[in-house]
Order: structure tokens, then sequence, then C-alpha cells
């Protein structure tokens, strides 16, 4: 299942590596790609309530997720 979400407050690769971290944890995750200059996530997950848990984890480091 492919998603691609908006991510307002991405400023900079500081910004990236943060979300990557956490995206490295999330089990679930086939494949994901952030882009700075979109500020986009485009996300491959195998469950549905895995986008859940990962909207969660990156509006917990302060982003805005826009789905």
């Amino acid at each position: 299942m492919k998603k691609e979400f908006k991510i307002e407050g991405i400023k900079c690769e500081g910004c990236i590596a943060r979300i990557r971290k956490v995206l490295e944890n999330v089990k679930g995750i086939t494949t994901y790609n952030i882009s700075l200059e979109n500020k986009t996530l485009n996300l491959e997950v195998k469950k549905e309530k895995t986008i859940t848990e990962v909207i969660d984890k990156i509006e917990n480091l302060g982003f805005k997720v826009i789905k």
C-alpha cells in the first residue's frame, strides 16, 4: 500500500534526519522517501495501521502531517 503525505515544518536536512531515525524503528514499512524540496513523504507499508503509527511518530517530533 503506497501513500504520499505533505509534512509541514521540514526546513533542513536535520529535520529529514530526525524523521528518518524515527521511521527506521517502525516495523511494516517496505520503503520510504522524504523530499526536502517538496516537503513530502512517500511511504509503502504492509498494513494500514502502520500509516497511523508513522503519522503519530512524525507529529510527536513537532511536524504536521497532511493526509
